[in-house]
């Protein structure tokens, strides 16, 4: 016997909708599970991860800086997936984006710089995650290199290389020796008195709702989902399938630059190693999540963003190790990608007869 999946004919909307919700419940069902062989309380759990977080003022704040270098990256990734391409490096690309935008800042510390500094860092780090993630494009047009392997591995080459500057020619001399530059004085301001809400939160939704109508309201947009959901009749169509390999990795890695200098400029106001707390891996559990439609990512932000900082919570209140909240995050994308399959698809038994 073996299990074949046979596609649904006609698949309601509302089941379509309803699919990342049950993903969420499924993937809380499965913790809670983890959680009680581990010898604690589920409850206990669910108390600290989701309602105590918000239920309060610090909780939701911390949900939306969280949710904001998630949301972006996911955004720019989307275009990516939507046609059919793989790119796994978001990570160096958020570091190099970082890194590049970060020069402005660094060489104007101490000195009048203006305001201008902000918005040329926030280009500049968008321009180097798109001028990194061209690396792996551009071996997948001209000699068929995967771009899986290509941008996974350079998110190792941009790792070591932010470790060497803030080691060497970054480091702030007096630092105490720590490996960090000096505190930048262009830091994007807070929104909120007393919170670590800042002006780089409006940047994740606000390029949700751009994308959004280049997604539905573009040629390029159609060409996308054309190109992801039949390459036959894109190229048919006269879409040019190298084009569009350049043009949805130099979305997502100036996306994903841009959630890097958005981050340090935010929270970090410094370049230090560990800058990134596996921001472009995670986001790609925002993007499916979210159905890899724009809008529906600030849902799987907010929703990955209330688990990192549950689990932040969890480990001080109940002593479960922090691995499993990454743990968690890998079981919610195998729900979220499991609710999918079983929505356009229906599990049939087959019995295949011995010869």
């Amino acid at each position: 016997m073996r299990l074949e999946l046979v596609p649904r004919g006609d698949v309601s909307p509302w089941a379509r909708a309803l699919a990342p919700v049950a993903a969420v419940v499924a993937a809380i069902l499965i913790g809670g599970l983890v959680v009680a062989l581990m010898g604690r309380s589920p409850l206990a759990a669910f108390q600290v991860y989701f309602v105590d977080t918000l239920s309060e003022d610090w909780g939701l704040q911390e949900m939306a800086v969280k949710a904001t270098p998630l949301l972006i990256i996911a955004v720019g990734l989307s275009f990516c997936f939507r046609a059919s391409l793989w790119n796994i490096g978001a990570e160096g690309q958020f570091i190099i984006g970082a890194l590049v935008g970060g020069i402005l800042p660094l060489y104007t510390a101490g000195t009048e710089a203006g305001a201008w500094v902000i918005p040329a860092a926030m280009v500049l780090g968008a321009l180097g995650g798109l001028a990194y993630a061209m690396i792996p494009a551009l071996l997948r047009v001209a000699f068929g290199v995967s771009e899986i392997l290509t941008s996974l591995m350079l998110v190792y080459v941009a790792d070591l290389t932010l470790d060497y500057l803030v080691r060497g020619p970054w480091k702030d001399p007096k630092g105490f020796n720590f490996p960090q530059t000096v505190n930048f004085d262009a830091t994007l301001p807070y929104l909120a008195e007393g919170g670590r809400l800042h002006a780089g939160v409006l940047v994740g939704p606000a390029l949700a709702l751009l994308a959004w109508f280049v997604i539905s309201r573009t040629l390029f947009g159609f060409g996308v989902r054309v190109a992801g959901e039949a390459p036959k009749a894109a190229r048919f169509a006269g879409f040019s399938a190298n084009r569009m390999v350049i043009a949805a990795f130099a979305i997502s890695g100036a996306a994903a630059g841009l959630a890097g200098i958005v981050e340090v400029l935010g929270q970090i106001g410094q370049l230090k190693p560990g800058i990134s707390s596996g921001y472009g891996f995670t986001a790609i559990t925002v993007a499916f999540l979210g159905r890899l439609h724009p809008l529906g990512m600030i849902f799987g932000a907010l929703v990955v963003a209330l688990t990192v900082i549950g689990g932040e919570s969890a480990q001080i209140a109940l002593k479960l190790p922090l691995d499993l909240t990454r743990a968690f995050q890998g079981v919610l994308l195998m729900c979220v990608l499991a609710a999918d399959a079983l929505v356009s698809y229906r599990v049939r038994l087959v019995t295949v007869a011995r010869a």
